[in-house]
């Protein structure tokens, strides 16, 4: 087993990356210099080819709306490998995959007659382009890589059906990435007989032309491996169709020899088993296989786990192998890219919330909380009037640490998970009230906050290494931490696991240097402001985190001022001002802890300290320093019983209630934003009444017609890009002739009769909604704008009067806002 699980791996890892990477920017840097005549498609200026394939070609393009060089691919006119339609139809399903090891998909379109895909341009050489045998070890790691990819989209229903070396891209950072979902499908997709993918990397009932099944690329996942570990593919007939019937009739497996032995053999032949139920049933099961030869007991070099690296691959494919962990992945992911660009990301991050019902409920209530409250602003009952009020970063980073919350929940740990993320929060919280403004409390706030994932994680994912590591700290005294103990029993420390586990993610390198909690007693010189301070911050708001949930309050006074002594020199902040932001912690725990829902087992610890009354010094007996500063109008109900679309109708008018006080204090604010209003009115209507979609159009003068601006719910912005509401009575249909009578309208049942054929031919092909709900908007009696809503079954949206009325009030307060921004 040595000869292919030493530790030149890595290096041989890293220097391919390396030279994939020199690769590509020279080509890149070719198509740059070349200066030929730019080309457009849409908005995006192609600069230049940087390939072609047999249906489509893939060009360096311009981005001129985020500023950023992309890949975008066009399909060729000729290619029939699937209908325009369909092709689109597919792509932007995986647009909405977000996983570390799949090149992200930015848009899918047609523009003029031409379909396109946008990716994330990534500097890297294919596997293809790098040929060549590798050692059983690094084969086994790209393929835990692609696995871990294909899981993902197996998660959301989509299946590659054209993975080979051509299609995996290695990066400069040495991320394997999967690309080219080009001709993906959904698993519900029937099967049409059509042979989709490239002859020599299909699974046998791919070949047959059969629907597409997360089988196929199990298939395909063992042929990639095969071929790393021999150097050449399986299948090497040139002539499709010989290749088609051999993958068909014959069965697939390694050559003898080679150094491979039996049982990754075992492994590479299940996967290539002809009968697909007898192939491994999932990408999940498959990577678990793997990882187990690599890791498991019996492996003679076993000792390698020790080491910090091995020990985190090892634990990362442990994680990976649980299904929510893709998910957890994916979440973060997503909210952590919406940084790139603030004014591009703010209704993005919005509508990312909103996805979660649960995570908006929890999200409102805390920035509630006397923590996050800013005096005068009154209640927030909308996630965007929270983005004007605390800031887009105060948003997305509450967002951040709430995802884990949601994610993390198991019901038979589920004191122990809340105790441990209430601590993190308390920790994250202390440090942003103690941090510098603006970038340092950002990354103060999270770097605090994740200095607690690596026990996060431990007692999520490795409930029994968490016991024996909480014992043998428990047992060893002061003198060992818990980072320590982990050591002694995964391998690797917490903090190491946490950096690790944050890479993976994605997390911005400056937040992984302050995840990391210093050593040693702290200095009697201030840190240097940047990632030491920040550190520091972590490590004392940690500590000071401890002192906030210990059950013995009374205990509380005396050691935090000896808390803040020790701490005072090296945050270069006086002891007085860390005891009293210390304080505020702890008089605003119980609150915190109702804000998110967390209810510790009867006789815990968490549960005496929450039971002790805590009053500030001076308060008077009756006084209520816990005050929670929630709006009685954004109803409170338990998250867990929430549900989308089952609120009542009590519920419902709260709901429109406190968005119509959100707008009405936001207007009162001489810097209100338009597009803060127009977000606050859609974000009402669409979490009250639970609509599929909420869309904002607005008259552009060139051409009078109202067009899409911008929406939330499903495939909200591709549907507002198809929307075309000409003015101009000549051309007028039926959205038009409401609008130019300013007659809010309820549509309750399309299907009916001829009223689909009334409606207008762009909109049938864009949304087609069985039921729907226009709001015109008009200045001077003449049509400005329109809110749009819909739901996907006929009748489904009903009204009552009281609901009707504060919907006409949110439009008109949307209007009031175009008045007040034209004075």
């Amino acid at each position: 087993m040595s000869a292919h699980r030493g530790p030149t791996a890595g290096a041989t890892a890293a220097g391919a990356a390396a030279a994939a990477s020199a690769a590509t920017a020279a080509r890149v840097q070719a198509v740059r210099r070349s200066g030929a005549p730019a080309q457009r498609v849409g908005r995006f200026e192609l600069l230049g080819e940087l390939g072609r394939g047999a249906q489509a070609s893939v060009w360096l393009a311009h981005d001129p709306r985020l500023d950023r060089e992309v890949a975008i691919k066009l399909l060729d006119a000729s290619s029939d490998v699937v209908s325009v339609s369909q092709w689109l139809d597919e792509a932007r399903a995986v647009s909405r995959l977000t996983h570390p090891n799949i090149v992200p998909v930015f848009e899918a379109d047609q523009i003029d007659g031409q379909p396109y895909l946008v990716f994330e341009l990534v500097q890297g050489r294919t596997l293809a382009e790098l040929r060549g045998q590798r050692s059983a070890r690094e084969a086994i790691d790209l393929t835990l890589a692609v696995l871990d990819a294909l899981a993902a989209a197996h998660a959301h229903g989509i299946v590659h059906r054209d993975l080979k070396p051509s299609n995996i891209l290695l990066g400069a950072d040495g991320r394997v990435r999967v690309m080219d979902f080009g001709i993906a499908a959904r698993v519900s997709v029937p099967g049409d007989g059509r042979i989709v993918g490239t002859p020599r990397y299909m699974s046998p009932e791919a070949a047959r032309g059969e629907a597409p099944v997360p089988a196929m690329d199990v298939f395909a996942a063992g042929l990639l491996l095969a071929e790393l570990l021999t150097g050449t593919p399986l299948v090497t007939d040139r002539d499709p169709l010989q290749a088609l019937q051999r993958v068909r009739d014959e069965d697939l497996a390694l050559p003898p020899g080679g150094g491979i032995d039996d049982g990754l053999r075992a492994i590479v032949r299940r996967a290539l088993q002809r009968d697909r139920a007898a192939r491994f049933d999932s990408a999940l099961g498959m990577h678990a296989a793997l990882s187990e030869w690599l890791h498991g007991p019996d492996q003679d070099e076993a000792s390698d786990a020790g080491s910090g690296a091995a020990a985190l691959e090892f634990l990362l494919r442990r994680m990976r192998t649980k299904s929510d962990f893709p998910a957890l992945s994916s979440a973060v992911g997503r909210i952590q890219r919406l940084t790139s660009s603030e004014t591009e990301s703010l209704n993005s991050l919005a509508a990312e919330i909103l996805k979660d019902v649960a995570l908006t409920h929890k999200l409102l209530r805390l920035v509630n909380t006397v923590h996050f409250s800013q005096a005068g602003a009154g209640s927030i009952g909308t996630v965007s009037r929270a983005v004007a009020l605390i800031g887009f970063a105060g948003v997305r980073n509450l967002a951040l640490s709430l995802t884990l919350l949601e994610h993390m929940d198991d019901r038979t740990r589920a004191g122990r998970m809340k105790e441990e993320f209430l601590r993190a929060l308390v920790a994250g919280t202390l440090a942003a009230d103690l941090a510098h403004e603006g970038r340092d409390g950002e990354e103060a706030y999270l770097g605090s906050l994740f200095q607690n994932l690596g026990r996060l994680l431990v007692e999520y994912y490795f409930p029994e290494e968490a016991q024996r590591i909480a014992l043998l700290a428990d047992g060893a005294g002061a003198s060992v931490n818990r980072d320590t103990t982990a050591r002694q029993v995964l391998g690797i420390g917490l903090d190491d696991l946490a950096c690790g586990v944050a890479k993976a993610w994605g997390l911005p390198e400056s937040l992984q240097r302050c995840m990391k909690a210093p050593t040693g007693e702290p200095p009697a010189r201030a840190a240097e402001a940047g990632p030491e301070r920040l550190r520091w911050l972590g490590r004392a708001t940690n500590a000071a985190a401890d002192l906030v949930l210990d059950p013995q309050v009374e205990r509380f006074d005396a050691r935090a001022q000896a808390w803040a002594k020790r701490h005072a020199a090296v945050l270069g902040v006086s002891a007085e001002r860390l005891a009293a932001a210390a304080q505020r912690v702890q008089l605003g725990l119980a609150p915190l802890a109702r804000a998110m829902g967390i209810e510790p087992s009867a006789g815990s610890a968490l549960a005496r300290r929450l039971a002790t009354p805590v009053r500030a010094a001076g308060d008077a007996a009756d006084a209520d320093p816990l005050r929670v500063d929630i709006a009685p109008a954004a109803p409170m109900a338990d998250a867990a019983t929430e549900v989308l679309g089952d609120a009542g109708e009590a519920q419902r008018t709260d709901l429109l209630v406190a968005g119509v006080q959100d707008i009405t204090e936001t207007l009162a604010s001489e810097s209100f934003k338009l597009n803060d209003v127009l977000r606050m009115v859609m974000e009402t209507m669409f979490r009250a009444l639970a609509f599929r979609r909420v869309i904002f159009c607005l008259r552009d003068p060139r051409t009078d017609t109202l067009t899409g601006r911008f929406g939330l719910g499903l495939d909200a912005d591709t549907v507002a890009k198809a929307f075309k509401v000409p003015l101009d009575s000549g051309k007028g249909d039926l959205f038009a002739a409401i609008c130019q009578k300013s007659a809010d309208t309820l549509l309750a049942d399309t299907t009916l009769g001829d009223m689909a054929a009334r409606l207008p031919g762009w909109y049938r092909t864009a949304a087609g909604a069985p039921t729907l709900l226009l709001l015109p908007m008009s200045m001077n009696k003449k049509p400005f704008g329109l809110l749009y809503a819909d739901k996907a079954m006929p009748n489904s949206i009903v009204l009552t009067e009281k609901e009707l009325s504060l919907l006409r009030t949110l439009r008109n307060q949307a209007v009031m806002a175009f008045r007040q921004a034209q004075k």
